[in-house]
């Protein structure tokens, strides 16, 4: 009796304080579906309860209407919800819809009166054929007789959002629903995929880094969408829970970075600004290092941190869009306006998300608008910039083509005057046969041009190096017959590689004509000979010349060079050179070689020494100790 007493008791508190503070919602055929539960549902936190029996036992003050206050943040959820239903003199079959695909495990109790008659549990934390209706949310479905209460406890266990959208459907009404909802999120994935693996194609095709970010980040971004909204787990790994849980802290650093380096090359920070450059890089590389805390840190806590720095990232690259366009950089200017859609759609999506503020949209809503037109508009960024990039490897195609015709043309004309020139003098050697000593004084004029010709060099009208081997043969047996010194000159003209690199080769060739025509306006005696000795290297014999003699020349060519005044391009260029001198008495033809060895070794010492100054080669036993 004591117990039975009890139970009396027990039974008595049950309805009292349902009847207290649970409101029921009528429903009949008549009712509108989809009908929002969500003002009819009460909530509780007892975290430590996980028992139908406790819940239920918990008194009224225990229980409050469900606001969004109940799961605002990104932490671990652990709750209660509940709502009663009944139905009038007829009998209805409805479906109750959870829209939230992210939820890891979700139990609902269904009761009719005060007994339960079934239990069913959902999440994705659960293999997906667990659930009592495949579908990527969360569907419950029964059917109620008339003139009975129905009661539904939903316990509510996830970590991240905990969005729990709430609606009552008729079976008719969400059939269409779902149907036009599938061809809506199927043509939105659809379209990222074909422009993911587009580019991807494209970026095999031409190895172009843009591409390949470009087709990382819509690739991983069409994954994330699927995964968000349940697709992926009910195609792509229905029977690896795991993996579900894992995906969104792993995709959105992803998808993070490859925006973050196709940014980088779209608004060619390389080229335009390096301190901008290694933002977008350091950037990358942190929220690569974010997504490396998925395994050791809480899912609510890895996401919440992964969201703000979205957020952060995001401005910073609105901003830096932002500058390049002000610094007229025209993809800069489209990429903003693309930017903008998906920086406005992430920012209401992570503010939903975190419960700052609250609209009657689901919180993935906003960010899935914006992306979508954010890729199509950086589709046709990227189109244009590689349209440009074509134009420009065109117009330079149509350059060389236009180069290798003139040079095609000039050497025509060659030909054809090498031919008219053989031809008269084919008509001339015709006509002047008789005349055979006059032929041959021309002839011998003729030849004599050709071995002028052959010893000149070509750029600075000095003598060449064959000349000045032949010369130097020659005037050695001369010293050595008449036992009279000869001196050498080597010369160098100092710093002459970052001549060429600063002004140009030309502005190079053209100090080498100046120093050569200085070198021969300075020399006086017609046996004296200068010679472009090879590259900036000048090379100058001077006959019976002595030592000092040699010594007062070379210092007398080392002013006038210092004092050439070249220009170049409205900028002056400042020319100095080193020479190394040497002079002696040839002794046998193996002498005059070794003359050219000491002077070039005088060369290096003064070029050692510091540069524009004149070196005599000293033997070694000449030299203090």
């Amino acid at each position: 009796m004591a117990n039975l007493g009890s139970l009396l008791v027990l039974l008595i508190n049950m309805f009292i304080s349902f009847g207290a503070f649970a409101s029921t919602m009528s429903i009949d055929e008549h009712t509108p579906t989809p009908l929002n539960l969500t003002p009819w549902l009460m909530v509780t936190h007892s975290n430590g309860t996980s028992q139908l029996a406790d819940i239920q036992a918990l008194s009224q003050t225990q229980w409050h209407k469900f606001t969004s206050a109940d799961i605002q943040r990104l932490n671990q959820h652990n709750f209660w919800l509940t709502v009663n239903l009944s139905s009038g003199d007829e009998s209805l079959s409805r479906i109750l819809a959870l829209d939230n695909p992210l939820l890891d495990k979700v139990t609902i109790y269904h009761l009719v009166g005060n007994l339960l008659i079934d239990t069913a549990y959902m999440g994705d934390s659960l293999s997906y054929k667990q659930r009592p209706l495949l579908s990527n949310i969360f569907l419950y479905p029964f059917k109620i007789n008339a003139n009975e209460q129905h009661t539904f406890y939903v316990h509510i266990e996830t970590e991240g959002s905990a969005a729990v959208p709430l609606n009552l459907w008729s079976a008719n009404d969400l059939a269409q629903i779902a149907e036009s909802t599938a061809v809506e999120h199927g043509f939105q994935l659809g379209v990222l995929a074909a422009i993911g693996i587009f580019s991807l194609f494209i970026a095999l095709a031409s190895g172009s880094f843009s591409y390949s970010y470009y087709s990382g980040y819509v690739l991983c971004m069409t994954l994330l969408v699927a995964t968000i909204n349940g697709f992926a787990f009910r195609f792509l790994w229905p029977n690896w829970p795991v993996l579900q849980q894992l995906m969104v802290p792993i995709l959105l650093p992803l998808v993070m970075a490859f925006a973050l380096m196709f940014t980088e090359k779209i608004l060619q920070l390389k080229y335009h600004n390096r301190h901008m450059l290694l933002i977008c890089r350091y950037s990358a590389v942190y929220i690569l290092l974010v997504s490396l805390l998925v395994p050791f840190v809480r899912y609510g806590t890895v996401l919440y941190i992964e969201i703000v720095s979205v957020v952060i990232l995001s401005m910073i690259l609105m901003v830096l869009a932002i500058i390049q366009a002000i610094n007229g950089h025209k993809l800069a200017k489209l990429y903003t306006v693309g930017w903008v859609s998906m920086l406005t759609g992430a920012c209401i999506s992570s503010l939903l998300y975190l419960g700052v503020i609250n609209l009657s949209l689901k919180p993935q809503t906003p960010v899935m608008l914006g992306l979508t037109f954010e890729i199509l508009f950086m589709s046709l960024v990227l189109a244009i910039r590689y349209n440009d990039e074509r134009k420009a490897k065109l117009r330079i195609q149509q350059e060389a083509l236009k180069q290798a015709q003139k040079i095609r043309s000039a050497r025509e004309e060659a030909l054809k005057l090498e031919a008219d020139t053989n031809e008269r003098l084919e008509q001339m050697v015709q006509e002047r046969t008789l005349e055979l000593e006059i032929t041959l004084r021309e002839l011998h004029e003729v030849n004599q041009k050709l071995t002028e010709q052959s010893t000149i060099d070509s750029l600075t009208g000095v003598k060449n190096r064959s000349a000045f081997d032949k010369r130097l043969l020659a005037e050695s047996r001369i010293s050595r017959r008449q036992e009279t010194p000869i001196a050498l000159l080597m010369l160098d003209i100092d710093r002459f590689k970052s001549i060429n690199d600063h002004f140009g080769h030309l502005a190079g060739d053209q100090a080498l004509k100046k120093i050569a025509q200085t070198l021969q306006q300075h020399l006086k005696r017609p046996t004296d000979l200068v010679s472009r000795f090879g590259g900036e290297e000048f090379a100058i014999i001077l006959p019976n010349t002595t030592a000092q003699g040699a010594l007062k020349v070379a210092e007398g060519i080392r002013d006038a060079v210092t004092s050439i005044d070249l220009e170049w391009e409205g900028k002056p260029i400042p020319l100095t050179i080193s020479i190394g001198v040497s002079a002696d008495i040839m002794a046998s033809d193996q002498h005059c070689t070794e003359l050219l060895e000491q002077a070039d070794k005088a060369l290096y010492q003064a070029k050692n020494n510091g540069r524009n100054q004149v070196k005599l080669y000293v033997p070694a036993r000449a030299e203090p100790n």
